[in-house]
């Protein structure tokens, strides 16, 4: 549909599909699928009927060092990646866009949910969408202002998902009932700790509580990721009977820690990896209002941050919870993305102890 609209608007529209695995077994096929043969079948007979050409580019390898290693890598560190972000960083607006932009072309146009708005002096600003249940702003979050410049998002301003698929069925777009993607493309069986294990090397350790004192044993502190509650089968159960959650994950001295819910409680983020997008209408060294997303699906929550030392810091207004480093914090004004980063640490709300 973005690119039925584009070649509405009057655009020379080029369709590319990217092919991101050698082994098509490899990725996510069906309704869960993105990237797969058939996803490149169904964007072929799309070209067909808007009477466009239609290219596949072969991305796997650079999918692979800056997606997928990244992706191991990060856990093998302990922390909880988000590998929707780094295709949009490395691949669909850095890659490719490098290409379009080295054979001629002027733009990346995409299906995304978000909307670019120009200020008033003709600067781009990314905001949400008009659907904020289809809102896709948050995971395009690590886009610079130069990428902005070259990216179109057609279907932003669209009021529903509803509208656009009854407008590719108007079309005759075979697509317009096809399920939603989602989850990881690139782990086929959707069993993310099983395909870890394959690649990071877990060994058995222990699993302490916020004392020190340990509670049971585990397969690899890999394995585990801030917030998680299932699969802890720990022994001894808590003195107040309720559940615990991972608090913490430590690779180096392979032990997680554990404790009640409260205890997920942060009141400050912070990460050296960030970027702006678009023009700041602000100095980030002073503190200034914002709202701050820190999932693809979770609320905006009203937030103060500044840049300090080279780091972007960020306090809730109220703490927040679950939140694992490896996770991105995108920064709002009201619908505008200001930008993000890679959250490096946390500071927990809970009171210290004596």
């Amino acid at each position: 549909m973005a690119a039925a609209r584009a070649v509405e608007a009057g655009h020379d529209v080029v369709g590319v599909h990217l092919a991101l695995s050698r082994m098509p077994g490899t990725l996510r096929t069906g309704s869960r699928g993105c990237c797969t043969i058939e996803d490149s079948m169904d964007a072929r007979r799309a070209a067909d009927v808007l009477g466009i050409p239609f290219y596949v580019w072969d991305f796997s390898e650079r999918f692979k060092l800056d997606v997928v290693d990244d992706f191991v890598a990060e856990y093998a560190a302990g922390r909880t990646p988000n590998p929707c972000m780094r295709c949009n960083e490395r691949i669909k607006f850095a890659a490719l866009l490098e290409k379009a932009l080295d054979l001629g072309f002027d733009a990346v146009c995409t299906g995304h949910y978000a909307s670019i708005v120009l200020d008033a002096d003709g600067n781009r600003e990314l905001h949400r969408a008009s659907d904020e249940a289809k809102d896709q702003s948050y995971v395009l979050g690590v886009l610079t202002t130069e990428q902005l410049a070259h990216a179109m998002f057609p279907l932003g301003a669209t009021p529903s998902k509803a509208v656009v698929r009854a407008e590719a069925a108007e079309r005759g777009l075979a697509v317009a009932a096809k399920p939603d993607s989602h989850d990881i493309c690139f782990i086929s069986d959707g069993d993310t700790r099983g395909w870890l294990a394959e690649r990071v090397e877990l060994a058995p350790g222990d699993i302490l509580d916020a004392d020190g004192t340990t509670l049971g044993r585990h397969e690899g502190a890999q394995a585990y990721t801030v917030g998680q509650r299932r699969g802890l089968r720990i022994g001894t159960p808590a003195p107040d009977g309720r559940p615990r959650f991972v608090l913490e994950v430590r690779p180096v001295t392979n032990q997680i820690v554990v404790g009640p819910k409260e205890a997920l409680a942060v009141a400050e983020i912070a990460g050296r990896r960030l970027s702006w997008a678009g023009c700041l209408p602000l100095d980030p060294a002073a503190p200034f209002s914002c709202s701050v997303q820190i999932r693809a699906h979770s609320d905006p929550e009203p937030a103060t941050a500044l840049l300090r030392d080279g780091e972007l810091v960020v306090t809730p207004d109220a703490p927040l919870t679950g939140v694992a480093p490896g996770q991105t914090a995108v920064i709002y004004l009201g619908t505008r993305v200001l930008g993000q980063c890679t959250i490096d640490r946390t500071v927990s709300a809970a009171p210290a102890r004596v």
